[in-house]
């Protein structure tokens, strides 16, 4: 074999190997990008999740919000329960004062009128029964003294028709 012979056959078996690392390195280099490729598709799932995640968190703020919407119509309606509460509380007070000041002051004149006609009258009934207890009084002492002494009999009749009225 001459020279050239194996100065070719060293090239071609320099290129086959070559040729074999070229090979060796696209098969590593398939395999990153069938991982790369797996990641990728992995990364998708993630972000498909992600998405429904914000979705749902995007229909319970929209329900949220009509919750609150719902919630400030009704403490609209409380504050003005609450206005009609105090303007009612207020008219109730004015007009407290207003028989207070109107009739407050004639039921009380009233009321000290008709304290004294029971005093009064209770004093007269006990003044009247105290008069008649002690004329019958006199009248039963004079009738004792009678008995011991007939002149009084005449000042016990006396008495007792002063004492009967």
């Amino acid at each position: 074999m001459s020279g050239g012979a194996v100065a070719g056959l060293i090239a071609s078996g320099a290129f086959a190997v070559l040729a074999l690392f070229g090979c060796f390195v696209l098969l590593k280099l398939g395999k990153i990008f069938d991982e790369a490729a797996a990641r990728v598709r992995q990364t998708g799932i993630a972000i498909d999740e992600g998405t429904a995640r914000v979705r749902q968190a995007g229909t319970t703020v929209d329900e949220v919000n009509v919750a609150l919407a719902h919630v400030n119509k009704e403490l609209d309606r409380v504050d003005a329960i609450t206005a009609n509460v105090q303007s009612i509380t207020t008219n109730v007070s004015s007009l407290a004062s207003l028989f207070s000041a109107t009739l407050g002051g004639p039921v009380v004149r009233v009321a000290a009128f008709s304290y004294g006609v029971r005093q009064a009258v209770a004093k007269r009934s006990r003044s009247e029964v105290e008069s008649r207890v002690k004329s019958q009084i006199k009248t039963e002492k004079a009738a004792r003294r009678g008995s011991a002494d007939p002149g009084d009999a005449p000042l016990a009749a006396a008495g007792e028709r002063r004492g009967g009225r």
